[in-house]
């Protein structure tokens, strides 16, 4: 097992099935053009033994799939198939909701249980500006038929001051309606808003100001999460619950677990940080050859973690998977 100083391992592995988005959000890209999938990116065969070699090599327990946007990738449904069979405690998946209604049916035959859908207004004109992709109607209807089918969904809204901030009652009283959970995610300093701090701190909204507009209509308490869990979680007594990424306000480093795979065959240890380790040449090669090795860069991916608090990054957040 690979440990580092705080005594942080890799748990959990967040794999960018590919870098392709049919949204093109606001706090994402800069300049409002989608995002391609990348010439380079990994066959589906090459990233279901990534994840097995992480299993074996890092200890990983978890898997969320992310993008871009999955659900756009023809690499889903083989690899959904054949990680789940590879034994992880959990596996779940982020999309933007657009596609959910179509990929429903193949999500519950490969058996996940939860979903987390990206959701930042219920108001279709922000939604629009927002987004610059989708329409509202079709990812409202693909929730109200993934609730139907029984899954567990997770609402992330990133709120934005002057934006979608005035949405952040409306968006709780709709998800707490329909036994949701919505996580509140601080803008980051990542990709352009690392390096125009000015439009960062224009359109930050942080948890202070959250708490205290949730507070004018709810009573809440903090609930217990897991010690690596990157939200705080509060109770609604009578109603529900609803999480906190307060990455600014509240840093979650000393604790975090996660490790990151792109779709290209890269390894980031840390979002706050600009190394990165390709491993993608690895997963060609048979296991006695490619854990020793792995295991290696892994050393190295755990050694970018911060100590204490997320610093920004330049890296497009759409890339490596959020």
């Amino acid at each position: 097992m690979i440990v580092d100083h705080q005594g942080r391992r890799f748990r959990n592995l967040r794999i960018s099935l590919t870098a392709a988005c049919n949204y093109a959000c606001t706090y994402c890209v800069p300049d409002g053009k989608r995002l391609v999938a990348a010439q380079d990116e990994l066959p589906a065969e090459a990233m279901v033994r990534g994840v097995a070699y992480l299993i074996e090599a890092a200890g990983i327990e978890r898997l969320r799939i992310t993008g871009g946007e999955p659900l756009v990738s023809p690499k889903l449904e083989h690899f959904l198939r054949e990680t789940s069979q590879l034994g992880l405690q959990d596996i779940s998946l982020t999309t933007n909701g657009q596609l959910l209604s179509r990929k429903l049916p193949l999500l519950l035959e490969c058996g996940l249980k939860r979903i987390n859908v990206s959701l930042d207004t219920l108001d279709p004109d922000d939604f629009k500006r927002i987004a610059r992709g989708g329409d509202l109607p079709t990812v409202l209807q693909g929730l109200e038929e993934a609730r139907a089918a029984g899954l567990k969904i997770k609402v992330n809204m990133v709120p934005l001051r002057g934006q979608n901030h005035e949405q952040v009652l409306p968006m709780l009283d709709y998800c707490l309606e329909r036994g949701f959970e919505l996580r509140f995610i601080e803008l980051m300093r990542m990709g352009h808003l690392a390096r125009e701090g000015a439009s960062f701190q224009q359109q930050f909204y942080g948890m202070p100001d959250l708490l205290a507009a949730i507070a004018e209509r709810y009573e809440f308490a903090q609930a217990p999460a897991p010690l690596d869990a990157t939200a705080l979680r509060y109770e609604i007594p009578g109603h529900g619950f609803f999480g906190v990424i307060a990455n600014e306000s509240v840093p979650f480093c000393r604790t975090c677990s996660r490790l990151r795979l792109s779709s290209t065959g890269w390894l980031h240890g840390c979002l706050s940080s600009s190394n990165r380790h390709y491993v993608g040449d690895l997963l060609d090669k048979p296991r006695h050859q490619a854990l020793p090795a792995l295991q290696r860069l892994l050393v190295r991916a755990l050694a970018d973690k911060q100590d204490i608090a997320f610093a920004g990054g330049v890296t497009v957040m759409k890339i490596i998977g959020g």
